[in-house]
């Protein structure tokens, strides 16, 4: 079978995207059942044209490479536009009070109105990063995984928050507990099975038909054919269609109800919700770089402050140096930078006194209660304990580490 690079793919017809067709290197022979998507449009006259996704810092259109930026007034944030994700995503923001007004539920367009000439799409998240390459979105929510199967590290594309905190899984490789896999418990025991060959070749079902070709070239593997689907692959292999799967896995439960187990060294990447932008858009759209900024900041300071309680008692002191250094005498008591210690007024005889201080400090919902006894155990009294909303920094970490990136 003769060899062909995936970029000359777009040049086939409809017809022939029907077929199987193979990508093969010198050290891997790998057959796919299905194509990866491909975007078509449709010119004035009614011809059907095929368009790849960008590979490189210009979009291509009809043809046509186009380095330019899209012209248009208005800033886009691609949301996800259903499940876990959408919801998840949704809520985080409400938590930064970033509210996304949307007029009617059926529609995919709507705004927030905190962020001023901002739009935001609901969109697939496939959809989010390649409309972030096509320059028709400037910032979008997706998962890591998604990002590097359709994003396939192209340099326009460039992670904002890498860390949101939620849509936590990884993207594995999963073969059955029994039969001939009984005894494979790595993928380099997988690949060294002398069984695959030319003519029977391991058989994936996957998703991924990006990150599954890589990882399995760069983990030895000479002779693999991939099947394409999006779910249910865990039936794949006990109905004898496939011999391993390469999916996302949270838990790991529904793979061992099935039967099948995850192998050392069998993980391609770890994925959570993060936030990407266009290098072209945060340089040259005006704004961009501005709104990214801001929601940066809430991001930052709510998620800083998740789990995180103010804790403020009273103490008897001769000073306020001298409470200080009661309290950084305990371990669970230093708090973000330190305790803050102030003097608590009271009148007395006329007079006004400060016999007491007050301690404030900043404590992880997993040391709160530790934090407590310390405090009692060195005079404190009347503690108060409140949930914090947000942290904000001086400037957050991530925002310096985007200029780094984009050389501002």
């Amino acid at each position: 079978m003769s060899s062909l690079s995936t970029s000359f793919l777009p040049r086939y017809s409809p017809e022939q995207m029907s077929t199987a067709f193979a990508l093969s290197s010198p050290s891997l022979a790998i057959l796919f059942h299905s194509l990866p998507p491909t975007i078509l449009s449709v010119r004035p006259r009614g011809i059907l044209n095929c368009v790849s996704t960008p590979q490189g810092p210009a979009a291509v259109a009809n043809g046509r490479i186009d380095s330019k930026i899209n012209e248009r007034s208005k800033i886009r944030l691609g949301l996800p536009s259903k499940g876990r994700m959408a919801d998840d995503t949704l809520g985080l923001l409400r938590d930064c009070q970033l509210h996304v007004k949307q007029v009617n539920p059926r529609q995919y367009v709507a705004e927030v109105p905190q962020l001023s000439n901002l739009e935001v799409w609901f969109q697939r998240p496939k959809d989010i990063v390649r409309k972030l390459l096509s320059g028709d979105l400037d910032l979008g929510f997706v998962g890591l995984d998604t990002l590097s199967e359709y994003g396939q590290g192209n340099e326009d594309l460039i992670i904002v928050h890498d860390a949101l905190e939620y849509g936590d899984c990884r993207l594995s490789v999963a073969i059955p507990q029994y039969g001939i896999f009984e005894n494979i418990n790595s993928v380099t025991e997988l690949a060294q099975m002398p069984l695959w060959t030319k003519d029977r070749p391991l058989r994936v079902a996957t998703g991924f038909s990006y990150l599954g070709p890589k990882f399995m070239r760069e983990n030895g593997f000479k002779h693999v054919s991939f099947s394409t689907a999006d779910g249910a692959l865990e039936a794949a292999p006990a109905m004898g269609i496939a011999d391993a799967i390469l999916d996302l896995v949270s838990s790991g439960t529904t793979l061992k109800e099935n039967n099948l187990k995850e192998i050392e060294g069998g993980t391609i990447l770890e994925s959570q919700g993060i936030l990407v932008a266009s290098r072209r858009s945060l340089v040259q759209r005006e704004g961009v770089l501005h709104i990214t900024h801001e929601i940066l900041e809430r991001l930052e300071a709510h998620l800083r402050a998740s789990g995180q309680f103010t804790v403020v008692a009273n103490m008897r002191g001769s000073s306020d140096e001298e409470v200080a250094t009661r309290v950084l005498s305990q371990p669970s008591l230093s708090g973000l930078q330190g305790p803050t210690v102030s003097p608590v007024f009271c009148k007395r005889d006329g007079k006004i006194v400060a016999d007491y201080y007050a301690v404030v400090i900043c404590v992880p919902k997993k040391e709160l209660y530790k934090s407590v006894q310390q405090l009692r155990a060195i005079g404190g009294s009347g503690v108060l304990i409140s949930p914090l909303t947000y942290i904000f920094d001086e400037d957050p970490p991530r925002w310096r580490e985007l200029l780094r990136k984009l050389g501002l």
